[in-house]
């Protein structure tokens, strides 16, 4: 979907996405160290809406966190951008990049939500049969994910941070 900035200019709707995400780098989203997310695969061109799954121990569907568009280059430049926000970050999302082929993707963090989401139980009896996201699903594919964060986004916000993009 398409509609107009601020500027008359067209901008893209975030498209709405479930991505799991281990807790501890999820408390780094609410750092200066927060800034990008980095992914061996993901959308290009649009910005996301990612509703995120905390695996275990956690094991709970509790915040969504906005992306702007990714950003596609070569690992090596993908870590010079993590270099950048974190020093000595690089080298890890260089190796971690490289494994699996040619680009990688740096997602700009813009804003966190957390909510007191979902448990892996809920989750189960919500979705009828649940399995954390591997990869990225998306929400409009899935009318039981699509009810899922809607309720989500419902609920109370519990914390919320804006992050100022670095490049």
């Amino acid at each position: 979907m398409v509609h107009e900035s601020l500027f008359g200019l067209p901008e893209l709707s975030p498209v709405p996405v479930v991505m799991s995400l281990d807790a501890q780098r999820y408390e780094r989203m609410w750092s200066v160290d927060g800034t990008h997310e980095f992914r061996r695969r993901f959308l290009t061109g649009v910005p996301a809406q990612w509703f995120v799954y905390l695996t275990r121990p956690e094991g709970r569907l509790c915040a969504v966190i906005d992306l702007g568009a990714a950003i596609v280059d070569t690992p090596r430049e993908i870590a010079r951008i993590a270099e950048r926000v974190s020093p000595g970050e690089g080298a890890l999302v260089e190796e971690y990049l490289a494994g699996d082929g040619e680009v990688g993707y740096a997602m700009p963090v813009r804003r966190v939500r957390e909510f007191s989401g979902f448990t892996d139980t809920e989750l189960d009896r919500m979705l009828d049969g649940f399995q954390p996201p591997e990869g990225h699903v998306l929400v409009d594919d899935h009318p039981g994910w699509r009810a899922v964060c809607d309720k989500l986004l419902s609920g109370a916000v519990l914390r919320e941070t804006t992050i100022s993009p670095v490049y």
